[in-house]
């Protein structure tokens, strides 16, 4: 499955005040894996960034003033992301922005040439109910090193998405017992682990407790049952 992480900046909040993409930035995975086949434009937006959104990105006017105009990237933007399921954080946002643009020229939406999304933070607030769910948030949760990321940017912020992706959707991906999966670390295929070398270890009473605990730490912050705990109780 050919799947594209994406991230733009964008010169305000609101497409519809006549705020514009400023930056696109891609990665490419295919089967879960890393595959290099990155897309990254600068744009210029004809206009200035909002005070707030400057602050964010940093991408100044005189940055952008020789950068191409979203009509000379499009053909590109849409060869690369044709039929491919994209993958975004808050996909409202950027989803908006993008078919704002393709509308400006005339063009079938930017949702229309892609083949379905997934919005990680909608995904993120199901897994991790109650908490912080920005990339940052999800960096830190996951061990992924964002220590470089001082501003915002498309590429970079596509990149570690990517990998926060991985890292949050990797798992069991079969209901079946009588196969054998193979796993992946940060897009190096493994080894598959034959079932009968899998050792069970059940929880004693102290892991027990503690599991308790943190359910009812989440039964809290949902002011009532978690997720969890809700699947539990009879139907």
């Amino acid at each position: 499955m050919r799947q594209i992480v994406l991230d733009t900046e964008t010169t305000g909040i609101n497409p519809k005040l006549g705020n514009r993409v400023i930056e696109i930035g891609c990665v490419e995975l295919n089967n879960r894996m890393l595959t290099g086949n990155n897309f990254h434009v600068y744009i210029n937006p004809e206009r200035d960034s909002e005070e707030g959104a400057l602050n964010v990105h940093g991408l100044t006017t005189e940055f952008l003033r020789d950068k191409p105009k979203f009509h000379e990237i499009v053909e590109a933007l849409r060869t690369y992301i044709q039929g491919a399921e994209v993958i975004i954080h808050n996909a409202p946002f950027d989803l908006g922005f993008l078919n704002h643009e393709f509308k400006l020229l005339n063009l079938p939406s930017f949702s229309e040439h892609i083949g379905g999304c997934i919005d990680t933070l909608v995904q993120a607030k199901e897994l991790h109910p109650g908490k912080r769910n920005s990339l940052d948030a999800l960096c830190d949760r996951y061990g992924v090193s964002n220590s470089h990321r001082k501003l915002h940017g498309a590429l970079l912020d596509a990149e570690l998405l990517a990998d926060v992706y991985l890292s949050m959707t990797r798992g069991q991906n079969s209901l079946g017992m009588d196969v054998e999966e193979e796993v992946s670390d940060n897009g190096l295929a493994l080894e598959p682990i034959p079932l009968a070398d899998i050792i069970f270890q059940p929880a004693d009473a102290e892991e027990l407790a503690a599991h308790e605990a943190t359910l009812a730490g989440l039964d809290k912050a949902v002011k009532g049952n978690c997720i969890w705990r809700a699947a539990l109780l009879p139907q």
